[in-house]
């Protein structure tokens, strides 16, 4: 029997949340969109994604709001894709899929996310243990973590190796 497209008998708001999100790839996508990356061939490149699963999966997000397609060029015509409020939702729950896979496959933190405002490492649900609030996903920095590449292949990587705020575009080097 072939392996169904979607979970139409399950009442649940996990199942209609993975209609959207569940597919391989997805969450990677708004990972990497949290993280500033914008631009289709920044994904491309980071994620060693095949084309017409990232533009698939790019419609998709865009589609259901969790990304806004937006033009930052005219000549030729280029879009880029922004994180929308939908999409910043999702934080918690990757935050959370994030130290779930490390606790449990004792894997060294990639990246450490901070409150930018004190500098303290924020809680498992956002927090900052020593403000006593919750951290808005814009005032999270991203820093590298002991077990990131120092000397990755790709520029989005590369980018990612200095310390920025979640949201903020990645600024690449010139080449």
């Amino acid at each position: 029997m072939a392996l169904g497209k979607d979970y139409a008998t399950q009442e649940c708001s996990i199942a209609r949340a993975l209609e959207i999100v569940g597919e391989r790839w997805t969450l990677l996508v708004i990972r990497d969109a949290l993280y500033g990356v914008r631009r289709y061939n920044d994904f491309l490149v980071h994620l060693g994604i095949p084309r017409a699963v990232l533009a698939a999966r790019l419609q998709t997000l865009t589609a259901e709001g969790i990304l806004e397609k937006r033009r930052y060029q005219q000549s030729p015509p280029r879009d880029e894709y922004v994180v929308t409020d939908r999409g910043v939702a999702l934080w918690p729950t990757l935050r959370s899929l994030g130290l779930w896979g490390r606790e449990h496959y004792g894997e060294p933190a990639l990246r450490i996310f901070r409150h930018a405002d004190c500098g303290t490492e924020i809680g498992r649900y956002g927090e900052c243990p020593a403000c006593g609030t919750f951290v808005a996903l814009g005032d999270v920095l991203m820093v590298p973590g002991p077990g990131a590449d120092r000397n990755p292949a790709d520029p989005v990587s590369r980018a990612l190796l200095k310390p920025k705020r979640m949201l903020e575009p990645i600024e690449m080097d010139a080449a």
